[in-house]
């Protein structure tokens, strides 16, 4: 039988990501390049790999029959149950000394994404899910996350974080969108992401993201009360083109016009 982590173990593993990444924000820092099969620079800093490390350092302790999936050591251990990491999703804001990073931290169980974190250390900020609802705050006072009710694109915000991910077709597809929505705004990282489940932000789309930059944010958006999913409308955990929505009626009228 499998053991489930509960949500003090994902504030255990955020305090210790915490401990690695904020001393090191808007401070001195070694940054490699990482090798890009998309090309361009795709950076990584000792923030990365220190604060991975001493994640993994604990789920090894806690539940060692637990797989992991990292950004920074890849993949260990075989396991209906994986962990599933980005010690900073967001390295060049991080870079930038902007706050639109934050620490993920993803539980799959046979496959589906079912607890979740999102660590945001310099603005006090954590977003989670477990199997109670969708929260933020503090795990001594949490106060449940709910999506937006609006259901027109008329009305909707619309979020990406940069448009030099998009190929032709995905571009082709955002800009129809975009025509389509009140707003579209810019640069948020995975801090939109949470802003959907938080209600703020209405429509989320990003053209490239690894199971590691979404796996943490899919059961916060779903308890929430949105939906998430791929581009083709399957599930998001093996990552792809993702659409985060506040609710059903947003997310497929969004689908059309992208998919169009």
């Amino acid at each position: 039988m499998l053991r489930h982590p509960d949500s003090h173990f994902l504030h255990k593993l955020a305090d210790a990501a915490d401990a690695q990444t904020l001393p090191r924000f808007k401070s001195s820092f070694v940054v490699d390049c990482k090798n890009d099969p998309r090309g361009g620079f795709d950076p990584v800093t000792e923030a990365d790999r220190a604060a991975e490390a001493a994640m993994r350092d604990i789920i090894a302790r806690d539940f060692p029959e637990h797989a992991i999936l990292g950004e920074e050591f890849g993949e260990t251990g075989k396991s209906d149950a994986q962990w599933v990491l980005d010690p900073i999703d967001g390295t060049r804001a991080f870079l930038c000394g902007m706050p639109m990073w934050g620490t993920l931290i993803g539980f799959i169980e046979r496959g589906r994404a079912i607890s979740g974190m999102l660590s945001q250390p310099f603005t006090g900020e954590r977003f989670w899910a477990d199997e109670t609802g969708a929260w933020s705050g503090t795990k001594a006072k949490p106060m449940s996350l709910a999506t937006s009710k609006v259901d027109d694109l008329s009305m909707a915000i619309l979020h990406t974080t940069s448009p030099e991910y998009f190929d032709d077709t995905s571009r082709d597809g955002f800009t129809r969108l975009s025509k389509s929505v009140r707003m579209t705004r810019y640069g948020g990282e995975c801090y939109a992401t949470a802003m959907v489940a938080a209600g703020h932000i209405h429509l989320n789309f990003e053209p490239v993201l690894e199971s590691y930059d979404v796996v943490a944010l899919i059961p916060i958006v779903e308890r929430a009360g949105g939906l998430i999913t791929r581009l083709d409308g399957g599930r998001p955990e093996v990552g792809g083109a993702i659409l985060a929505s506040a609710n059903e009626a947003l997310h497929y009228a969004a689908l059309e016009l992208l998919n169009f």
